[in-house]
């Protein structure tokens, strides 16, 4: 079962990407989590990968869909992934696309996780992160046991800048124009389902359920 997760920063798709992971046994894959690996691991794509990175440049999508083609070529994808922050754009779903048909493959469900914009501000700027380790918390929805405190390693927790709400309207902006024509690519493609993401998170995953089969 090969899924991508759509939807608005804020959405909540990368918990849901975990909870699928987690259920049906197959990795969880974000473009972070791949560059990062590569990079650690200093492979010639994530060398490459680094060059823009260091120069605050992004990174080509010919590098990028590279790093993801050789990720998902690994064992533990055999039965499927769930990709989550990829694609964002028009030509990386093209490209994907591509990509998987010269493997005689594709994908099997793209997921839009569905939030209007004004729940999202409220939603994010109640984020907090944890910059040692990376851990992610909400105090609302998903609050650290002790209040400001990271539970995985007891640093304190931050209000990124990412989350704060001027940057995420323009990060929602960015969304509507480059990454929302996703959900009209990939109905086109025949694989599209959609869930209301206001809903509370498990019965968000009971209703991806219902779609993916048990």
């Amino acid at each position: 079962m090969k899924i991508i997760m759509l939807g608005a920063p804020g959405a909540g798709k990368g918990t849901q990407a975990k909870k699928i992971a987690e259920k049906y046994q197959i990795p969880h894959i974000s473009t972070g989590d791949i560059f990062r690996a590569n990079i650690k691991g200093g492979t010639e794509l994530g060398m490459k990968a680094k060059a823009f990175m260091d120069q605050g440049q992004l990174v080509p999508d010919e590098i990028t869909i590279g790093m993801l083609m050789d990720r998902i070529k690994e064992d533990d994808c055999k039965n499927g992934y769930v990709l989550d922050g990829f694609p964002r754009t028009i030509p990386q779903a093209e490209s994907l696309t591509k990509a998987l048909a010269d493997l005689g493959d594709k994908i099997d469900y793209a997921i839009n996780v569905d939030v209007p914009d004004e729940a999202i501000v409220t939603r994010m700027s109640g984020r907090r992160a944890c910059l040692k380790c990376g851990a992610t918390y909400h105090i609302k929805y998903n609050a650290p046991k002790t209040e400001g405190i990271c539970d995985t390693c007891g640093e304190k927790l931050v209000l990124r800048d990412d989350d704060k709400p001027e940057t995420v309207q323009k990060r929602l902006t960015v969304y509507h124009e480059q990454t929302q024509p996703l959900i009209d690519y990939y109905k086109n493609e025949g694989c599209l389902a959609e869930v209301d993401g206001t809903k509370d998170l498990d019965v968000v995953f009971q209703d991806i359920v219902a779609i993916l089969g048990e």
